[in-house]
């Protein structure tokens, strides 16, 4: 069983770059209603994957979102549990959203390293902030937190609409269409939001949850902070998203670092 609940990546170790991928994997995408479903938190991918180590005090938010209404699910929490981050029982059918928010870490980088990861993650207000202050060459630091979302398809029935409305996270993964509802042969639309407004030119990837050794595909969003991914009806998949910008009086970090998922999948 590989399972992962979003939001609480702040490791102790000061290497995001390293296991930046962060998701909410439930042992199963599609549910029944009222039977329980255990969740866990991963981090990492490839090889590098492995159960988010960190203490349940780093979730700010971990909830359940049904139409326009939200359950806290805090007292479900048992990171670091045996088998189970989380388990959670859904009581209505449709589509419903798993979140999971953390506060923050920091993070300190070698130079290389650190322009490495940037490149890597398409951060170009990283990138831009840094040559212009002439500082390429200097230590990365900044300060990060994590954002994950889990669709989970309570039942059989699909709303078209289910799962594609924002939650209020400050980066977050966005369907156009819900997925469970998609036709064969249609392409899934993304839309980056990043507080509250979509987010042009960002870096969105994806992973097959199977072989995520390297994403299936990465695509960049448009003005209207879309990217566009074709996704077999079969397996589990998970879209990742990294957004960063300058900080202002923070003498420890230069950088407020969001990461981002979501994930979904037919089995």
């Amino acid at each position: 069983m590989r399972i992962g609940l979003s939001g609480v990546l702040l490791l102790a170790i000061a290497a995001p770059v390293a296991a930046h991928d962060f998701w909410i994997e439930p042992a199963h995408f599609q549910v029944t209603a009222g039977v329980p479903e255990p969740f866990v938190v991963q981090v990492g991918h490839g090889t590098d994957r492995q159960r988010w180590g960190a203490s349940a005090n780093r979730v700010v938010r971990f909830g359940v979102v049904a139409g326009k209404g939200i359950r806290d699910a805090r007292s479900s929490l048992t990171i670091g549990g045996t088998t189970a981050d989380a388990i959670l029982t859904f009581a209505t059918p449709g589509t419903q959203v798993v979140v999971l928010e953390t506060n923050h870490a920091s993070s300190d980088l070698p130079a290389l390293r650190f322009n490495d990861y940037a490149k890597v993650e398409g951060l170009t207000p990283i990138i831009a902030a840094r040559s212009a202050a002439g500082r390429t060459d200097t230590p990365g630091r900044e300060m990060y937190s994590r954002r994950a979302k889990a669709l989970v398809q309570v039942g059989t029935a699909r709303d078209p609409r289910g799962g594609t409305r924002a939650v209020g996270l400050t980066l977050e993964i966005v369907p156009q269409i819900n997925p469970y509802a998609l036709k064969p042969g249609v392409p899934l639309p993304v839309r980056i939001i990043y507080q509250g407004k979509p987010l042009s030119g960002a870096t969105v990837k994806l992973n097959n949850l199977d072989f995520d050794v390297k994403p299936l595909a990465i695509k960049s969003t448009d003005a209207r902070g879309i990217a566009t991914f074709d996704i077999p009806r079969t397996g589990r998949w998970q879209l990742n998203v990294v957004w960063s910008k300058p900080t202002t009086g923070n003498p420890a970090a230069d950088f407020d670092t969001i990461f981002s998922s979501l994930t979904f999948g037919w089995r």
